[in-house]
Protein backbone atom coordinates (compact mmCIF):
# COMPACT_ATOMS: atom_id res chain seq x y z
CA UNK A 1 0.00 0.00 0.00
CA UNK A 2 1.55 3.28 1.16
CA UNK A 3 4.16 4.48 3.61
CA UNK A 4 3.41 7.42 5.89
CA UNK A 5 6.68 9.08 6.85
CA UNK A 6 6.84 11.56 9.73
CA UNK A 7 10.03 13.61 9.95
CA UNK A 8 10.78 14.49 13.58
CA UNK A 9 7.18 14.58 14.85
CA UNK A 10 6.72 16.49 18.09
CA UNK A 11 3.19 15.94 19.40
CA UNK A 12 2.30 12.46 20.70
CA UNK A 13 -1.48 12.57 20.03
CA UNK A 14 -0.87 13.44 16.37
CA UNK A 15 1.46 10.50 15.92
CA UNK A 16 -0.99 8.28 17.80
CA UNK A 17 -3.80 9.29 15.43
CA UNK A 18 -1.56 8.69 12.42
CA UNK A 19 -0.49 5.30 13.80
CA UNK A 20 -4.16 4.29 14.10
CA UNK A 21 -4.72 5.49 10.52
CA UNK A 22 -1.72 3.46 9.34
CA UNK A 23 -2.99 0.34 11.09
CA UNK A 24 -6.53 0.76 9.76
CA UNK A 25 -5.35 1.19 6.16
CA UNK A 26 -2.51 -1.37 6.35
CA UNK A 27 -0.03 1.40 5.59
CA UNK A 28 3.49 1.48 6.96
CA UNK A 29 4.39 4.21 9.46
CA UNK A 30 7.94 5.52 9.46
CA UNK A 31 9.24 7.76 12.23
CA UNK A 32 12.45 9.51 11.21
CA UNK A 33 14.97 11.50 13.22
CA UNK A 34 14.50 12.91 16.70
CA UNK A 35 11.05 12.37 18.21
CA UNK A 36 9.38 14.74 20.63
CA UNK A 37 8.09 11.82 22.73
CA UNK A 38 8.79 8.27 23.88
CA UNK A 39 7.57 5.23 21.90
CA UNK A 40 8.89 2.57 24.21
CA UNK A 41 6.56 -0.34 25.01
CA UNK A 42 5.96 1.10 28.48
CA UNK A 43 5.02 4.54 27.13
CA UNK A 44 2.72 3.06 24.48
CA UNK A 45 0.95 0.87 27.06
CA UNK A 46 0.58 3.82 29.44
CA UNK A 47 -0.99 5.88 26.63
CA UNK A 48 -3.55 3.11 26.03
CA UNK A 49 -2.71 2.63 22.36
CA UNK A 50 -4.41 -0.74 22.07
CA UNK A 51 -3.94 -0.81 18.28
CA UNK A 52 -0.13 -0.28 18.42
CA UNK A 53 0.60 -3.98 17.78
CA UNK A 54 -1.19 -3.63 14.43
CA UNK A 55 1.03 -0.78 13.25
CA UNK A 56 3.74 -1.69 10.74
CA UNK A 57 6.28 0.67 12.30
CA UNK A 58 9.74 1.48 11.00
CA UNK A 59 12.14 3.71 12.90
CA UNK A 60 15.03 5.59 11.25
CA UNK A 61 17.39 7.54 13.49
CA UNK A 62 19.63 9.23 10.90
CA UNK A 63 17.55 11.75 8.93
CA UNK A 64 20.17 12.59 6.30
CA UNK A 65 21.03 8.95 5.56
CA UNK A 66 17.33 8.15 5.33
CA UNK A 67 16.63 10.97 2.85
CA UNK A 68 19.66 9.98 0.76
CA UNK A 69 18.29 6.43 0.48
CA UNK A 70 14.94 7.42 -1.04
CA UNK A 71 13.74 6.85 -4.59
CA UNK A 72 12.47 10.30 -5.67
CA UNK A 73 9.86 8.80 -8.01
CA UNK A 74 7.93 7.40 -5.03
CA UNK A 75 7.84 10.58 -2.92
CA UNK A 76 5.11 13.06 -2.11
CA UNK A 77 6.34 15.78 0.25
CA UNK A 78 3.48 17.61 1.93
CA UNK A 79 4.27 21.25 2.66
CA UNK A 80 2.61 24.65 2.82
CA UNK A 81 5.46 25.87 0.60
CA UNK A 82 4.31 24.13 -2.60
CA UNK A 83 2.33 25.40 -5.57
CA UNK A 84 0.97 21.99 -6.60
CA UNK A 85 -2.20 20.66 -4.98
CA UNK A 86 -2.16 17.14 -3.59
CA UNK A 87 -5.09 16.26 -5.88
CA UNK A 88 -2.87 16.97 -8.88
CA UNK A 89 -0.25 14.49 -7.71
CA UNK A 90 -0.29 11.02 -9.25
CA UNK A 91 -0.19 8.42 -6.49
CA UNK A 92 0.69 4.78 -7.09
CA UNK A 93 0.98 1.71 -4.90
CA UNK A 94 4.12 1.77 -2.80
CA UNK A 95 4.46 5.55 -2.71
CA UNK A 96 5.74 7.36 0.36
CA UNK A 97 3.85 10.36 1.75
CA UNK A 98 6.25 12.52 3.78
CA UNK A 99 5.27 15.05 6.43
CA UNK A 100 7.29 17.39 8.63
CA UNK A 101 7.16 18.34 12.28
CA UNK A 102 4.07 20.13 13.54
CA UNK A 103 5.83 23.42 14.34
CA UNK A 104 8.40 23.50 11.53
CA UNK A 105 7.20 21.43 8.62
CA UNK A 106 9.77 19.72 6.42
CA UNK A 107 13.31 21.10 6.52
CA UNK A 108 14.12 23.44 3.62
CA UNK A 109 17.01 21.24 2.46
CA UNK A 110 14.62 18.33 1.89
CA UNK A 111 12.19 20.50 -0.07
CA UNK A 112 15.08 21.86 -2.13
CA UNK A 113 16.32 18.34 -2.88
CA UNK A 114 12.93 17.22 -4.28
CA UNK A 115 11.11 20.39 -5.47
CA UNK A 116 9.08 18.56 -8.12
CA UNK A 117 7.74 16.14 -5.48
CA UNK A 118 6.22 18.82 -3.20
CA UNK A 119 2.45 19.11 -2.80
CA UNK A 120 0.15 21.13 -0.60
CA UNK A 121 -3.39 21.09 0.74
CA UNK A 122 -5.11 24.31 -0.37
CA UNK A 123 -6.18 26.63 2.42
CA UNK A 124 -8.47 29.50 1.69
CA UNK A 125 -8.09 31.80 4.69
CA UNK A 126 -4.80 33.74 4.71
CA UNK A 127 -4.78 33.81 8.51
CA UNK A 128 -4.49 30.01 8.77
CA UNK A 129 -0.93 28.86 8.12
CA UNK A 130 -1.48 25.09 8.17
CA UNK A 131 -3.78 22.24 9.08
CA UNK A 132 -3.24 19.78 11.92
CA UNK A 133 -0.67 17.14 11.00
CA UNK A 134 -2.93 14.14 11.57
CA UNK A 135 -5.67 15.75 9.46
CA UNK A 136 -3.21 16.45 6.66
CA UNK A 137 -1.94 12.87 6.70
CA UNK A 138 -5.51 11.54 6.59
CA UNK A 139 -6.49 13.74 3.67
CA UNK A 140 -3.34 12.89 1.72
CA UNK A 141 -3.57 9.15 2.35
CA UNK A 142 -7.22 8.91 1.42
CA UNK A 143 -6.56 10.75 -1.85
CA UNK A 144 -3.80 8.22 -2.59
CA UNK A 145 -6.20 5.39 -1.74
CA UNK A 146 -8.89 6.91 -3.96
CA UNK A 147 -6.52 7.25 -6.90
CA UNK A 148 -5.40 3.65 -6.58
CA UNK A 149 -8.95 2.31 -6.28
CA UNK A 150 -8.49 1.10 -2.69
CA UNK A 151 -11.67 2.56 -1.21
CA UNK A 152 -14.16 -0.09 -2.23
CA UNK A 153 -15.59 -2.11 0.66
CA UNK A 154 -16.03 -5.18 -1.53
Amino acid sequence: MFTLTLIEPEIPPNTGNIARLAAATKSTLELVGKLGFDISDKAVRRAGLDYWEHVNLKRHLDLEAFIDSLDPSTLHLFTTKADKSYVDAEFKDGDRLIFGAETKGLPAWILEKFPERCVTLPMFHPGVRSLNLSNTVSIGLYEALRQTNRLSLS
